[in-house]
């Protein structure tokens, strides 16, 4: 059993930007809850199809190998369903029209918690440069949690369409300089591997990488007296 006394939400939507995004991010904890009862629903605004450092590849049959592969690693954990947007991978920006998508989706899906991109990141740990398509991600998905879902003045064509407000609960932050909930994924940090492992696209040396995140998960639940663990900046929105 997890040490840590995290409860279990019922619903759960996780909002990225490409494919891998959330396995890399939030994937152990995503087992967890799944195994634990919890519905969970994937939305990825893009089908990742600059993810290559190849010139000749073709990104349409590229972003169809990611689609198939994001699909494949949801699978794997038993996630509920995995829905795409289209929106162009390396060009994404928090629009208004973005913020309806997600808005939209959130209603739709009703989820306790919402897992995303940390928008306020730039540098990641001083080690890499946060995306910029994680951050117009992350900065949308929050002004679609709040005000926006909870608002009925917000795009009231969903309310004629038959979707009703919506208020998150808590927000989940991944990639964030911030973390003040570790989760304890000791015994799903495997099944957090195994989903990655589906990306094939992404990787030149994918035992080097499982290598990587299985020492980074380590070290951080070593810190929190877990033998593995994903940590988070945590919002607990108020009711």
């Amino acid at each position: 059993m997890p040490n840590d006394r995290l409860p279990t939400p019922e619903r759960v939507l996780v909002v990225a930007a490409h494919p891998d995004d959330i396995e890399f991010g939030a994937a152990g904890t995503v087992a967890r809850w799944i195994g634990e009862g919890a519905e969970v629903r994937y939305l990825l605004m893009s089908r990742g199809d600059k993810g290559s450092d190849d010139p000749s590849t073709d990104p349409a049959a590229l972003a169809a190998q990611r689609e198939a592969e994001q699909r494949a690693a949801a699978a794997e954990l038993g996630v509920a369903a995995v829905d795409f947007l289209d929106e162009p991978d390396g060009q994404i920006e928090p629009s208004l029209r973005l913020r309806e998508r997600i808005t939209h989706a959130i209603r739709s899906a009703r989820p306790e918690v919402v897992m995303t991109h940390d928008p306020t990141v730039l540098f990641v740990n001083n080690e890499w440069v946060n995306h910029p398509d994680h951050r117009a991600i992350g900065v949308v998905t929050v002004d679609a949690v709040f005000p926006t879902a909870r608002d009925p003045l917000n795009f009231p064509e969903h309310l004629r369409a038959g979707l009703q407000p919506w208020k998150v609960a808590e927000l989940y932050l991944w990639s964030t300089n911030e973390a003040n909930q570790i989760v304890d994924i000791s015994e799903t940090l495997d099944r957090k591997i195994a989903a990655l492992a589906h990306h094939t696209s992404q990787f030149r040396d994918f035992a080097e990488t499982a290598r990587w995140l299985r020492r980074r998960a380590e070290e951080l639940g070593e810190r929190a007296g877990y033998r593995a663990a994903e940590g988070f900046r945590r919002v607990m929105l108020a009711r």
